[in-house]
């Protein structure tokens, strides 16, 4: 039991340790960071799949301190209390895998312009205060934990230009907002209750009261995830952050988070109502369209793949809102599998930045013949987060699509309606696959463009995650069925039984085959070679005359009279909260500040009303 709760004090105490040490040994303090992070991956690893490991159950988080602090025992106790369950474990275990990844990738990725003081202990404390956060059984320590994420996330972004700073104080500021909305819903729930503890739950919402701390507490949780319409700050941050820290924070950790604490709230904290659960379908598919089509005209490499973990967010969600076994073990899978390929993507993004200087797709082209290692990762990323078989995206969308139809035996209005539910997110998976064809042509295929490196691929501290995060997605698509689902997903969430027709196993061995075939094929039509040269007209390349841009076939897309008043009305931030918040807040300070007259008898007049109102209030 010790050895859980060292997973959180030894990352800790090493974090706050590397504080010490100078910017200029980072290269030491990320070996020291990584051995750390190796050592608490290999502890939860562990943990979690021994079986003799208790599966549930609170204890306190100063348990091995107890002799030491025995007179304050009774009340950080009770404040520490942690709840430990297999999916607490599961996501704690996938917290200390990504921060072990990406400490080994930020070792080789040096970008002057991206440089965090003390990077590697904001990593070890991000992964530290995670776990803390993921199996806190009380409100009151969840929310401390809570809040120093949001610090830690902050910092997590440099403020090198204009633009960064205004994405780093955006993160801050929706970040930290939604945090004090949260403070009210537990401050009800506590009136409600008369406890903190959040397995000790299952609040009605059929009552206002209910019903608002929910609305509360799913603020923090969407905002946390990047879910509609509090997701604003992912593709920004996405934009802006290093590669390493999107890929830590946006693309994992604060979706597993934020996932996780919705699950939390669906299950344990409250019972949904019919209207709850219609509000969360709605947020759902709707996260999944509006994210995607925002993806589909990005010319941001890094923003397009935010707009992407947005979209993304809308299947868990939804998977969660239908409240069904395979629906719920579904959006679980999913935010597991999200995490996988998202991260990699943003490494993969990372690799061809760190390469080639640029992140813009109007500037590459043709660098999978430089990078093919990265650009058949990026490939397999981009299959698996389209739900293409047998990769594991496919096989988290299947459940949630199984999950949708078994909703669909309901009586409420949201099981009424899933047909549309089913069919938007469908439409989803293949916009995401035609918004990856643009990613993939514009980056990595076609001709090269004002591409001056070496022929050859990037570090190789860079790349080995990128591969493992590869390998993984095929390996757990391929045993989907067979051991990842039965094994893993099942005892995440009880009475879930897998009614799935398909066996991962054999689509993957017909895939395979057809792979095998087309490459015969391709190797058969070029037995005969060629000679290739150059067509010119009028003195110039033919090709860079008529080389058609992917960027240009897309632009049409919002054009479209259809889409057109959709990316009208995005390009004006009407969806954007903290821009509408902004716009109001100096709204109402052009007011204040117009009454600034300086005029003596106009101030004299507010003094004497502000004293009759304050009469006429003590009277009454």
């Amino acid at each position: 039991m010790n050895e859980f709760l060292y997973i959180i004090w030894i990352p800790l105490i090493a974090g706050l340790m590397l504080f010490l040490l100078p910017d200029s040994f980072r290269k030491i303090t990320g070996v020291i960071a990584s051995v750390i992070s190796a050592l608490a991956l290999a502890m939860t690893v562990s943990l979690f799949f021994n079986k003799e490991f208790f599966t549930h159950g609170v204890i306190s988080l100063i348990s091995p301190l107890r002799e030491q602090l025995a007179d304050y025992n009774r009340f950080l106790g009770k404040f520490g209390g942690l709840f430990i369950d297999n999916i607490a474990k599961l996501v704690v275990m996938m917290i200390a895998f990504f921060s072990f990844l990406i400490i080994i990738y930020s070792i080789a990725y040096t970008d002057k312009n991206h440089r965090i003081k003390g990077y590697y202990s904001y990593i070890l404390l991000t992964a530290s205060f995670s776990s803390m956060a993921v199996i806190s059984d009380n409100l009151l320590f969840f929310i401390f934990c809570w809040g120093i994420l949001g610090i830690l996330l902050y910092k997590m972004i440099s403020g090198y230009d204009e633009e960064s700073s205004s994405a780093a104080k955006k993160t801050m500021i929706l970040i930290g907002g939604s945090d004090t909305i949260m403070l009210i819903g537990i401050g009800i729930i506590y009136k409600i209750n008369g406890s903190f503890s959040i397995s000790a739950g299952s609040i009605p919402t059929g009552t206002t009261l209910g019903a608002v701390a929910m609305y509360a507490l799913l603020i923090g949780s969407f905002t946390k995830a990047g879910a509609f319409p509090f997701h604003t700050w992912v593709p920004d941050f996405a934009k802006k952050a290093p590669a390493s820290s999107t890929a830590l924070l946006p693309a994992s950790l604060d979706k597993l988070l934020g996932i996780y604490f919705m699950f939390r709230i669906c299950t344990s904290l409250f019972t949904l109502t019919e209207i709850i659960t219609l509000i969360l379908v709605i947020i759902g598919v709707v996260t999944i369209i509006s994210g995607v089509m925002m993806a589909l005209v990005q010319h941001n490499t890094k923003q397009l793949l935010g707009y992407h973990a947005v979209s993304q967010v809308g299947y868990m969600v939804l998977g969660l809102a239908l409240g069904n076994p395979i629906g719920i073990a579904g959006g679980l899978f999913h935010m597991v599998n999200h995490t996988m390929y998202k991260s990699g993507l943003f490494l993969v993004a990372g690799n061809v930045e760190d390469r080639f200087g640029t992140d813009q797709i109007e500037h590459l082209g043709g660098s999978a013949k430089f990078m093919p290692l990265t650009f058949i990762s990026a490939l397999i990323f981009s299959l698996s987060i389209s739900g293409v078989p047998p990769l594991n995206g496919f096989a988290s969308k299947w459940l949630i699509y199984q999950g949708i139809i078994d909703f669909g035996h309901g009586t409420g209005i949201a099981n009424h309606l899933w047909m549309i539910w089913l069919g938007l997110a469908v439409l989803g998976s293949a916009l995401t696959l035609a918004s990856f064809m643009k990613f993939l042509a514009g980056v990595f295929l076609g001709r090269t463009k004002n591409i001056t490196s070496a022929n050859y691929e990037t570090k190789t501290l860079m790349m080995i995650p990128m591969i493992i995060l590869a390998l993984v997605c095929i390996v757990t698509g391929i045993f989907a069925s067979g051991f990842v689902i039965p094994s893993i997903i099942k005892p995440l969430y009880s009475g879930f039984e897998n009614p799935a027709v398909w066996q991962s196993g054999q689509v993957a061995f017909l895939v395979g085959v057809s792979i095998i075939i087309g490459i015969l094929i391709y190797l058969a039509g070029n037995i005969r070679k060629f000679r290739i040269e150059d067509s010119y007209i009028g003195g110039e390349k033919d090709q860079d005359i008529s080389r058609a841009s992917v960027l240009d076939f897309y632009k049409t897309i919002s054009t479209n009279r259809i889409f057109s008043g959709f990316y009208y009305a995005a390009a004006k931030k009407w969806f954007d909260l903290y821009d509408i918040g902004r716009n109001m807040v100096f709204s109402c300070s052009r007011v204040i500040s117009s009454w600034h007259t300086g005029i003596l008898p106009f101030y004299v007049a507010w003094m004497i009303s502000g004293l009759i109102i304050l009469l006429i209030i003590m009277l009454l």
